[in-house]
């Protein structure tokens, strides 16, 4: 005996014929099993009865063979779901990149500037996310090409630079690189898969509708199966999804940012040059303030960061100028190995860093066919060092999901999506919390003589590495979706937190 699924199978699906499923609602009822390319499904009927078979571990999960030529997935669906993409950064990229590898088809990539620039500084991922790049048949040697290659980091003491801690850099996040760089990575993979990416598309705005559509500044609208908003924490798609707006509220904190080619003079100046004779990364933490220094090819690029207290207005922006005057007056007790390098800075960007509290729902509420991803939904502070990791993390779950379900339950994969992503995010969010307040506070009071322990000071998102987010998704599943299902049915979306 065998059965018809509602979802259309590609013809690479095979149909098995009646297992029996012994638990949940399709006790005892006709049963199929539909052999995907990458998970067993079993069919109650015409509808997926959401019990998986994990005997063994699905194919799709398993990370390329060094030397294996890279296999696209099959999509479940024939034809494939449709899915916009808007925001053509990292996290948007990283999108593309995963759903077009598990099958969908990407429309496009928007993105409403007219070029890329280099924007930004320092920027590096872990290995969270390297292992999913790679089982999605990305290069990743190109990223670690043009990244920081030393070995360790070293913490230090503010005023005289000694040295607190020393750990591999992989700690924190591996080839620290220019996010620039590394975005004109990003874009090259995604071209690589023949993905649109349209520049000067600016989204004015979204219908909530199945299927959603967005209407753009020239007046073209665009619609899809689903529309994925990895546009930023100023994303237009989060009052659509949270249903009103939410301000940034101040961190206290903000940081004053330079990236620059030092000159020869700087290079040949002993007082400046202490840190540029190779790639190294250091920090330098002290009360209520630490300096990120990252030197990277070989001393042809150098970057610092200082995090600062401050209550001020300034607007939320990558570009907002920053008072070299100010900085010099903050930096003035720090430890002469790297005082007069900053010092003697032309100029620096001020960054004012913003909160925003846990979002509700990263869904929207209609059609359930408007997601966010990344910073639109779970931005990180710079402590955290995993922002770009997390949002490649998401991409790989939304991935995941939407092939999961038939072509009429994408609203089952977007619920499951947020209610999946949303407590790892909120561990990895804390991690970056926890670590400044621990550079912050622990040299308050205390005198030059005391010893600090080392592990109090050190980075700690060494844990965060071996998750496998697309195998977590997997193996949650069945009871996530089963879930999902009954508060589709009843109307009653649980938030993902108190607002």
């Amino acid at each position: 005996m065998e059965t018809t699924a509602v979802v259309n199978l590609p013809r690479t699906a095979r149909q098995l014929p009646n297992p029996k499923c012994e638990t949940g609602p399709c006790s005892g009822g006709g049963l199929g099993l539909i052999r995907l390319s990458f998970l067993n499904i079993y069919f109650h009927g015409e509808r997926p009865c959401g019990h998986y078979d994990f005997s063994k571990r699905p194919p799709a999960m398993e990370p390329q063979e060094t030397g294996a030529p890279y296999k696209r997935l099959v999509s479940p669906h024939d034809p494939p779901l449709r899915i916009l993409i808007v925001g053509a950064g990292l996290g948007g990229c990283a999108a593309a990149i995963a759903l077009h590898h598990h099958g969908h088809e990407v429309v496009a990539v928007l993105d409403k500037v007219r070029n890329f620039t280099r924007l930004g500084d320092s920027l590096g991922l872990g290995e969270n996310a390297y292992k999913l790049l790679a089982r999605w048949g990305c290069n990743i040697k190109e990223i670690q090409e043009i990244g920081n290659q030393a070995p360790t980091m070293k913490i230090r003491r503010w005023h005289d630079g000694k040295v607190l801690a020393e750990q591999p850099l992989m700690d924190m996040a591996g080839y620290i690189g220019h996010r620039g760089d590394y975005h004109d990575i990003f874009l090259k993979w995604v071209r690589d898969r023949n993905i649109p990416i349209l520049m000067s598309s600016d989204v004015t705005s979204y219908t909530d509708t199945k299927p959603p559509t967005l209407t753009l500044s020239t007046g073209k609208s665009l619609s899809a199966d689903l529309i994925v908003a990895a546009d930023g924490i100023k994303s237009l798609a989060r009052p659509l999804v949270l249903s009103h707006h939410d301000d940034p509220i101040s961190s206290g904190y903000a940081c004053f940012r330079a990236y620059f080619s030092p000159s020869e003079e700087m290079k040949a100046d002993p007082a400046r040059n202490a840190f540029l004779s190779q790639d190294s990364v250091n920090f330098w933490i002290g009360p209520d303030t630490h300096v990120v220094q990252n030197t990277l090819r070989g001393g042809g690029e150098f970057n610092w960061i200082l995090t600062h207290k401050d209550d001020g207005d300034i607007p939320e922006s990558w570009f907002q100028p920053g008072d070299m005057d100010e900085v010099r007056k903050l930096v003035a007790d720090i430890d002469p190995d790297i005082r007069y390098a900053i010092m003697s800075t032309d100029r620096c960007l001020d960054w004012k860093i913003c909160y925003r509290k846990p979002l509700s729902t990263w869904v929207s509420p209609k059609s359930h066919r408007i997601v966010l991803l990344g910073d639109s939904c779970h931005a990180h502070l710079p402590t955290s060092a995993q922002g770009a990791s997390q949002a490649t993390e998401s991409a790989g779950v939304l991935a995941v999901c939407l092939g999961l379900v038939g072509r009429d339950e994408v609203e089952v994969a977007t619920r499951a999506y947020e209610k999946l992503r949303f407590p790892r995010v909120r561990v990895s969010q804390t991690h970056g919390e926890d670590l400044r307040d621990r550079w912050h506070n622990i040299l308050k009071n205390v005198d030059d003589n005391v010893d600090i322990d080392p592990e109090m000071v050190k980075i700690k998102n060494r844990p965060l590495y071996a998750f496998d987010a697309e195998k977590d998704a997997v193996e949650k599943w069945d009871g996530v979706a089963s879930r999902i299902r009954r508060e589709l049915m009843t109307g009653q979306i649980e938030p993902l937190c108190d607002e």
